[in-house]
């Protein structure tokens, strides 16, 4: 399992978020299967980085210049890198015999939409020919194939959890198999229920219509969000509601308007 950074959202994670993090990576050390992962941006400190903790306790490894080699396919790592500190950065990844090599990175990379850094400065300033690169940062899942100045698969698998009400798309991860190649294959995860509600009320409407269409979504349990457009009546620009129905009353809801 390869985790690209950004396993906590927080350089400051919650006991309870630690806690977790420790009982995942113990069922995977039980069932023998090997944590590779890389320190995103979220989550860098100045000083030792919570990856090394759970390295310390043999249950992750941090992956960096030399390679681990898991089944035929060596494992290299980069930890985000400041923008400032792109332009000096040596790369001294170290060869490997294997018949696969990986970059795990983390950052906004071009050609995707949004990056700040090419990845092709990467692949090109790197002493070893990578065939895939998977990437964190981009909560939006991507892939395309490079072929310059190498040919490389390149990969956003996006997040697992939604860290935003912009994030509406399926959460899930990606299913890399080497075999004459690579085969990158998308695969879906059950998360919290999300419901999404967007509605535009007009001239004197405001809760009651509001409370009558996310009436018509099942949202027990579910995080709601509603958006809100129009003229409607005046209102705050972001509420915390909860509807007076028994049967939505537990139901986390927010309201946005725009």
């Amino acid at each position: 399992m390869v985790h690209a950074g950004d396993l906590f959202h927080d350089r400051r994670p919650t006991l309870p978020d630690i806690m977790g993090a420790l009982s995942v990576l113990r069922r995977l050390a039980d069932a023998e299967i090997p944590f590779l992962a890389v320190v995103g941006n979220h989550e860098a400190k100045r000083d030792a980085q919570w990856l090394d903790l759970f390295e310390s306790l043999g249950l992750a490894t941090r992956l960096g210049s030399e390679p681990t080699v898991v089944d035929g396919v060596a494992f290299y790592g980069l930890d985000f890198v400041p923008g400032a500190s792109r332009t000096d950065l040596v790369y001294d990844f170290e060869p490997a015999e294997a018949d696969h090599t990986v970059l795990v990175t983390h950052g906004l990379f071009e050609p995707f939409p949004h990056g700040d850094w090419d990845l092709r400065e990467v692949l090109a300033g790197s002493p070893v020919s990578f065939d895939a690169v998977l990437l964190g940062d981009d909560h939006t899942p991507r892939t395309r194939e490079l072929d310059d100045p190498h040919e490389a698969w390149v990969t956003y698998c996006g997040s697992t959890e939604r860290a935003s009400a912009a994030e509406r798309e399926e959460r899930g991860y990606n299913l890399v198999v080497f075999e004459d190649g690579v085969d990158v294959r998308r695969r879906g995860l059950d998360t919290r229920e999300f419901v999404f509600v967007d509605l535009e009320l007009g001239q004197g409407e405001g809760v009651e219509r509001v409370r009558e269409r996310i009436g018509q979504h099942d949202v027990a349990d579910a995080v709601v969000v509603v958006s809100i457009a129009g003229a409607g009546q005046p209102g705050p620009p972001r509420v915390r509601w909860s509807p007076a129905s028994p049967t939505t009353a537990s139901s986390p809801t927010r309201a946005r308007s725009r």
